[in-house]
């Protein structure tokens, strides 16, 4: 069968298992836009408003299915323009493909119209890319991205494809196979050195009386939700998580700690502190999660198990390190240890874990006219009872959410971690609501990342997406401000944010919104975005110095966290009206 190399581009989509494509048309790519007229019925093509973001939403459609985000972009700008969101795929591991147009092969490296290096400029931050001026190639290519993209640890693909490999026709054979020479998913191990080292953490874990576990993304990605619980079960030791790890087992969950960190809860941290044994299962110890690495753990023996074998003794030295995917490791793992009780460490978190509760900032009594952000997150959780989706952007608002926002279905909270890429909210919650049609979706935002994404409010309102977004409004860029006002004598430098009218705005686009500015409005607001059938905005006007506690700044230990006070002088603002 003879197929244009446009054509053959959406064949493979199709054979791949894609439905939906992020994208924005432009001349490079404008031939597999003219063939996707012919393939309207099998594929749904979502116009963003910036290529960015049709980057971001596919990274959160992986998130949200698992299966891998594709986004088109032409040449030039608009390639350039998914640079972001690839960089935020590639250190938060999800698998996308990003198809872009280049220039006639003829043309390439001529400073032709629109033409950009793609390939170099992306090179740091993809897994893999392509450069494709052979039409017989195509076909083969493009299998190979979607498989290096979802084998191993997932991560982002590059195909860049020139627009006369697009127009040129060539016979058309689907291909069926990939086998990549010199490319391994996982690095093998050999099956005695894999189950010596499963023996040696069983050992450690048997010698342990104050083990942590620390739970990454990685469970996720290896679908291996059941086995990690039964693991956690059978051993009964506690688990902190990290914040892409959340949601790999519930946080109703009695052995569940939730989050560690810079903004973790402080009890975790001091957990983590005082732990003999840390056994760390697909995460990779960033420096948010570890503080000050010469002090960190000091006194923990470390297990770490990672499918990324670069990821190992890379930052913290590991006693057993074993490079596998979780979903091959646990079983046997379990099956080796005994049932055992911890009753004494549990004892002493949970002592910790009372004392972080009493700075908490919701116990204190607050004026009826003061409306708190964590007050903001604590009520959607409160009014939807937890089961919805949320995507947050960046900033305090996303580490309220992990604070307020009590998390028990898989894969429920869908955020940037690595990259910490502001203005993911929106477009995030485009990838999850098309990803996950059934889903009550909402996309949680400050007011500075908001308007980094606003013109997707468009997207949001052709596709007739129901969505709820909720804008955290302090009037700051308020991470930054927080950090301002502890490490620079408050000497607030360009961090003031003026906003728009956001429920007007939301109004020019079709969507209705209200404004909640206490506790009640808060709730009511809510409860009518719930009501409503189709997207619905809600701008939270909140007290503006409120600081996300605890914080361990930089250079500090894990257990060096600056914490609120536990009787506020006043209510002012500042230090006075910070959160835990």
């Amino acid at each position: 069968m003879k197929l244009t190399g446009a054509q053959i581009i959406w064949e493979t989509l199709i054979q791949q298992g894609s439905t939906t494509v992020f994208g924005y048309p432009g001349g490079a790519i404008l031939p597999a836009y003219d063939a996707l007229y012919d393939y309207n019925d099998r594929i749904k093509h979502v116009l963003v408003r910036h290529e960015e973001n049709a980057a971001l939403a596919a990274d959160s459609y992986f998130r949200a299915t698992g299966k891998v985000g594709v986004c088109m972009a032409t040449s030039g700008p608009g390639a350039t323009n998914l640079v972001t969101g690839l960089a935020n795929a590639m250190l938060d591991s999800s698998a996308v493909v990003a198809i872009t147009g280049q220039v006639a092969s003829h043309l390439v490296g001529s400073d032709a119209f629109q033409e950009t290096d793609i390939i170099g400029i992306t090179l740091p931050i993809t897994k893999h890319n392509f450069l494709v001026t052979d039409i017989n190639e195509l076909a083969q290519t493009l299998a190979e991205a979607f498989y290096i993209a979802r084998s191993g640890r997932p991560g982002p693909v590059l195909v860049d494809i020139c627009k006369d490999v697009q127009q040129k026709s060539v016979d058309y054979t689907p291909v069926t196979s990939v086998e990549l020479r010199g490319y391994k998913a996982i690095k093998p191990q050999p099956q005695k050195s894999v189950a010596d080292k499963l023996a040696q953490a069983g050992a450690l874990i048997e010698s342990a009386r104050k083990p942590i576990i620390l739970a990454g993304q990685g469970i996720k990605h290896a679908n291996a939700h059941d086995d990690f619980k039964a693991f956690v079960e059978k051993s009964g030791i506690p688990v902190a998580t990290t914040l892409l790890g959340i949601g790999v087992l519930s946080e109703d969950h009695p052995l569940n700690l939730r989050m560690m960190g810079m903004h973790g809860e402080a009890y975790v941290n001091q957990a983590i502190a005082g732990a003999d044994l840390i056994i760390a299962m697909g995460m990779r110890f960033d420096d948010r999660v570890t503080g000050n690495l010469k002090t960190y753990a000091k006194n923990a023996r470390v297990i770490h198990v990672d499918i990324d074998a670069a990821e190992i003794n890379k930052n913290v030295p590991a006693d057993v390190g074993i490079v596998a995917s979780l979903k091959d490791v646990l079983p046997p793992l379990t099956s080796m240890i005994e049932k055992r009780s911890y009753a004494s460490w549990l004892a002493q978190i949970s002592e910790w874990r009372g004392d972080t509760q009493s700075h908490d900032i919701l116990q204190v009594e607050l004026p009826q006219d003061m409306l708190l952000a964590p007050q903001v997150i604590r009520t959607i959780y409160d009014v939807t009872g937890g089961e919805v989706t949320v995507c947050t952007d960046v900033g305090q608002h996303q580490m309220w959410q992990t604070q307020y926002f009590q998390h028990k279905r898989r894969n429920q909270l869908i955020t940037s971690g690595g990259l910490g890429t502001m203005g993911f909210a929106l477009p995030a919650a485009i990838g999850a609501k098309f990803g996950r049609p059934q889903d009550e979706v909402w996309a949680i935002a400050g007011d500075g990342g908001f308007q980094m994404s606003i013109p997707e409010l468009a997207t949001v309102a052709q596709e007739e997406l129901d969505i709820k977004i909720a804008i955290v409004n302090n009037n700051y860029l308020g991470m930054v401000r927080q950090w301002q006002e502890l490490m620079h004598d408050r000497r607030y430098s360009s961090v003031n944010m003026w906003s728009p009218d956001f429920v007007k705005l939301a109004a020019a686009y079709g969507i209705p919104g209200i404004r909640a500015k206490t506790l009640q409005e808060a709730r009511e607001a809510v409860q009518m975005a719930r009501a409503h059938k189709g997207p619905y905005l809600i701008e939270f006007s909140v007290e503006q110095e409120t600081n996300v506690f605890p914080m361990i700044q930089p250079g500090k230990s894990l257990d060096e966290m600056t914490r609120r006070p536990i009787q506020p002088a006043a209510l002012g603002g500042g230090m006075d009206t910070v959160a835990r």
